[in-house]
């Protein structure tokens, strides 16, 4: 990664240029560059060897002017707090771009899980929901998934967290187990919010799915999604990756020998997978590819000005927050390339956080058919409503998403009069 990138800057960049065309002043927006709330905690925990690490972790809430912070927890050896920072931004206006009643918030832990028990990943996830416990509860930050942590993590946080108040508290977390109050769908919902807008675009550009070649950089639980509901579109995935590397293959991969595989191997990534007339590639590698469609599915910063240049695909799909750094969105447009951001591609998570968190405060429960399409009714608009402003101003469908955005935010501020 480099290190002189910094995330949140790169958050304030496209946030700063859409005021700019909504004609908001450098008063109405300076909130929005500051976070309301950074905690930072220190995890003492007893490793499973007997010895003693204290692990640094952070939550942040950037915004709660539409409502509680809503946000992932992230389990990372490269979280930095400047990380967090530009996660929680990006989720208030990734919520204000699909207009669910939340804020942005998020959080991590300094770790490597891929190198910890599970003895070990419990114990830091409950050291942790106990220190960040303050800020946290159904009303005021709703913790989720993210990058490293899953379902159970959320369970742990989710008993911790009761534990102290005395009561069962379903509501304090999302991506729980559906035994916890967990919501059917809610596993798939990122990956499926990605392949309702990627349907979207291709729609847009009168473009054939069966004729689509698509690469797909990170294999988690995004990715992973991803790739299997685009294989069942019909779509061709040619390549996908993880940490350990890429596979290509031209006339497209077996994409559900590929999620068996991974779901009895996952500590071996795709390093031990093999399928006739496959070819290992580098992450580097698969972004360079000459596809319709690149979904990076990984980490930030994965195109920047040092390889934008070398991407051929015609369309970017971001999957992953801020996959693509500020510098190269204007090369990527310049080369002609159709990029959907973030806030808007990956939203489907966070939509389905909010039908969780509304079946748990109202003790309700919905079908996983229902779930899937309340999802497609906000994703599809909201994609629509992208576009249109988009072109109606000429620019990137980001540059849309921010006009959306950030106009929702500021006047959701004036409203209730936050500015003195």
């Amino acid at each position: 990664m480099n290190h002189t990138y910094n995330p949140y800057d790169n958050v304030l960049k496209v946030v700063s240029e859409a005021a700019n065309i909504l004609g908001y002043t450098d008063s109405d927006i300076e909130a929005l560059k500051y976070p309301e709330r950074e905690l930072k905690v220190a995890i003492p925990v007893r490793m499973d060897d007997g010895s003693t690490k204290v692990f640094e972790g952070y939550r942040i809430q950037h915004s709660t002017s539409r409502g509680p912070a809503k946000g992932g927890i992230r389990f990372h050896p490269d979280v930095n707090l400047d990380e967090v920072k530009a996660l929680a931004a990006w989720m208030t206006f990734k919520c204000a771009v699909v207009n669910i009643p939340y804020g942005g918030g998020k959080g991590g832990v300094v770790c490597d899980p891929n190198k910890l028990t599970e003895d070990e990943i419990r114990a830091i996830t409950r050291r942790f929901t106990a220190a960040i416990a303050p800020l946290i509860g159904p009303e005021q930050d709703i913790p989720a998934p993210d990058v490293g942590t899953n379902a159970a993590v959320m369970g742990w946080m989710m008993d911790t967290y009761s534990m102290l108040k005395g009561h069962c508290v379903h509501g304090v977390v999302t991506g729980k187990p559906i035994e916890l109050g967990g919501a059917l769908g809610r596993s798939e919902a990122t990956g499926r919010g990605v392949m309702f807008t990627t349907k979207n675009v291709l729609k847009k550009l009168d473009i054939d799915p069966k004729n689509t070649t698509v690469a797909i950089q990170g294999m988690g639980n995004v990715g992973s999604i991803t790739a299997k509901l685009l294989h069942r579109e019909g779509m061709e995935v040619v390549a996908v990756s993880d940490v350990s590397g890429g596979i290509y293959k031209e006339s497209g991969l077996n994409i559900p020998d590929i999620l068996d595989y991974l779901s009895q191997n996952r500590k071996n990534l795709l390093t031990g997978y093999e399928e006739d007339g496959m070819t290992r590639i580098s992450n580097a590698e698969l972004l360079e590819l000459d596809v319709k469609v690149l979904i990076p599915a990984a980490l930030e910063n994965q195109i920047n000005d040092s390889n934008a240049e070398r991407v051929r695909a015609d369309i970017i799909v971001e999957a992953a927050n801020g996959p693509i750094a500020s510098e190269a969105d204007d090369i990527l447009a310049e080369k002609g390339i159709l990029v959907v951001p973030d806030i808007l591609a990956n939203a489907g998570g966070v939509v389905v956080s909010y039908f969780e968190w509304v079946q748990n405060i109202q003790s309700v429960s919905w079908t996983e058919e229902t779930v899937n399409e309340k999802l497609k009714n906000i994703m599809d608009p909201a994609f629509e409503a992208v576009w249109d402003i988009a072109h109606k101003n000429k620019g990137t469908l980001r540059t849309g998403a921010y006009l959306i955005a950030v106009k929702r935010v500021v006047e959701a501020k004036k409203a209730r009069a936050i500015w003195p």
